[in-house]
């Protein structure tokens, strides 16, 4: 019964977004209020410990805009600068392709992007920059989401498994009882490399096809014969681009540790089609073009367009319009890796929150770490670079103040919601938390064929959250413990468990939203979701299908 008063928000939530097409505006409110009742009069969770985790979400939801108002204020002054139109046409000099275009820009730098910083960033990134290439905004947030997949599990310099898997099972007692027992384990450390190299290798055998699925949903949504042959059209360069990240990606893993997977796989990707598509190798003998915008359907357009209005007739090097993208590449990096003294030194100016309204509930805010400062410092250096004018100026602000509005009047309900069905479990009825209810039922009904499940759990668990690491933290513990219990391999379900969590970034209501804001984008969050649903469903069926050969 728990179990199935847990999913009535998530329910409510997919029925108003996918299949009523509310716009999220509408639905995340909605969510919230359900989520607070059944918090207050089932879960018997007091009114303090409810406001605590609606605080805790608003914060969280703040440090999620402060990244949407980086990335935006980079967009725009990249537009009303004129640096787009340059970035365009090397893009095209590159590959006329759009089917080319979106698997280096969205696949291979995205993945990059991904490895260095996480938390949303590629699609922050790639989103805005697959728009001022000319692709239709409901187009580009799809290819953004869906690359968030196979590099998530890697991603922030190996996060969701340093720090979700990590400490999701530190000083657990039935963890240190079975690293007791293991010749070829002697600490935890030892343990979590070892899941992360399974987290690799399986991710590699699912993900190579992602770069296919990225072209073939494209040509099947946005072509103007609404095919996926003309997808499949790319296949050798598709696959090409996928054995260029995950080889490496699994390579890395294994030998080297979390650290290193999607930020060194993707720049290796990243090379490489950058090298192939310059050369014609691997290429369809026919390029591909979106329909001409005039026939754009409505949805497909941004809320608020992107306009090029303001200096298109500067001369701007190729090199110093890149070199905003360039720069944000060597900042995330050199920010984030810890051999290198500047994330101790940004780390440190934290603000924490402990116990907020003295319930236990903490909650912390790092301004000077986030990507957003790193988009803004960018933006900053942007405005002598190209020596833009107050009117240049002025446009780029106004234009993302405009588009900002849409992202957080979503998320100031959203993510207090899902901090709610989080956090339920500081409760006076003896119950699990939400999330941990769901997952306990399914591991009853399932007994011996719980692999099937163990990668949906964790998908379940970033759709929430809308993060691999909290998905991880949330049920690290739980999928360990089942593999124990049933017998199966604790090191495996734990490692399905992050691909999981992988995969449900593609659905995620968190990111949607914020893919959608840097890209002018307003109301579209159930139609993503229709289309993004069909590579998640892929991965998660894979990830079953891997789990049972193996067990």
């Amino acid at each position: 019964m728990s179990a199935l008063i847990a999913i009535i928000p998530l329910a409510v939530v997919f029925l108003l977004l996918v299949i009523w097409q509310w716009p999220a505006k509408r639905t995340m409110p909605v969510g919230l209020i359900i989520t607070i009742l059944l918090a207050i009069f089932y879960w018997q969770v007091d009114l303090i410990t409810v406001a605590a985790a609606s605080i805790e979400g608003l914060i969280i939801a703040g440090k999620v805009l402060y990244i949407v108002l980086g990335a935006l204020l980079l967009l725009f002054v990249l537009v009303h600068s004129g640096a787009v139109t340059v970035i365009r046409n090397a893009f095209t000099q590159i590959s006329p392709d759009p089917r080319i275009q979106v698997i280096i820009i969205a696949w291979a730098f995205g993945a990059f992007i991904e490895g260095a910083s996480g938390f949303g960033t590629p699609a922050a990134v790639a989103g805005p920059l697959l728009v001022v290439m000319g692709f239709p905004p409901l187009a580009a947030v799809m290819c953004a989401l869906i690359i968030q997949s196979t590099p998530v599990s890697f991603g922030a310099a190996g996060t969701p498994i340093l720090i979700g898997v990590h400490d999701g099972l530190a000083g657990q007692a039935i963890v240190d009882t079975y690293i007791a027992t293991q010749d070829q384990i002697g600490s935890l450390d030892e343990l979590v490399f070892l899941i992360g190299g399974q987290v690799a290798l399986i991710h590699a055998v699912i993900g190579f096809v992602i770069p296919l699925f990225v072209v073939t949903l494209l040509t099947r949504f946005f072509g103007a014969n609404r095919s996926w042959r003309e997808g499949f059209e790319v296949w050798r360069f598709a696959l090409f681009a996928g054995l260029a990240f995950v080889i490496p990606y699994a390579v890395f893993a294994n030998v080297l540790g979390p650290e290193f997977p999607s930020l060194i796989g993707g720049l290796i990707a990243l090379i490489a089609t950058t090298i192939a598509a310059k050369h014609g190798l691997f290429q369809p003998d026919k390029i591909w073009q979106f329909p001409e915008e005039k026939d754009w359907l409505a949805n497909w357009k941004a809320s608020e367009p992107v306009h090029e209005a303001h200096g298109d007739k500067k001369i701007i090097p190729i090199w110093k319009a890149c070199l905003p993208y360039a720069l944000i590449g060597l900042l995330l990096v050199i920010t984030r890796l810890p051999e290198l003294p500047f994330k101790s030194f940004l780390a440190g100016f934290k603000l924490s929150i402990p116990s907020i309204l003295n319930t236990g509930i903490n909650a912390s805010i790092n301004i000077l770490y986030l990507p957003g400062s790193i988009f803004i410092l960018v933006a900053l250096i942007c405005l002598p670079l190209y020596r833009m004018s107050k009117s240049e100026v002025f446009a780029a602000v106004k234009s993302t103040t405009r588009s900002f509005k849409n992202a957080a009047v979503v998320l100031i309900f959203a993510v207090p919601m899902v901090r709610i069905f989080i956090q339920s479990d500081i409760n006076s009825a003896g119950l699990a938390s939400m999330p941990i209810e769901l997952a306990q039922t399914i591991a009853t009904l399932s007994g011996q064929t719980w692999p099937i499940f163990s990668a949906p759990i964790g998908a379940l668990g970033a759709f929430i959250a809308g993060s691999n690491t909290i998905s991880n933290l949330t049920f690290s513990l739980f999928q360990f413990g089942v593999g124990i219990k049933t017998g199966l391999s604790p090191t495996l379900i734990v490692a399905l468990q992050a691909i999981g969590g992988a995969a449900g970034n593609m659905i995620c209501i968190h990111n949607i939203v914020a893919a959608s804001a840097t890209c002018g984008l307003s109301g579209q969050e159930g139609n993503l979701i229709r289309k993004t649903i069909i590579p998640t469903v892929y991965y998660l069926l894979m990830a079953a299908f891997i789990a049972v050969i193996i067990t």
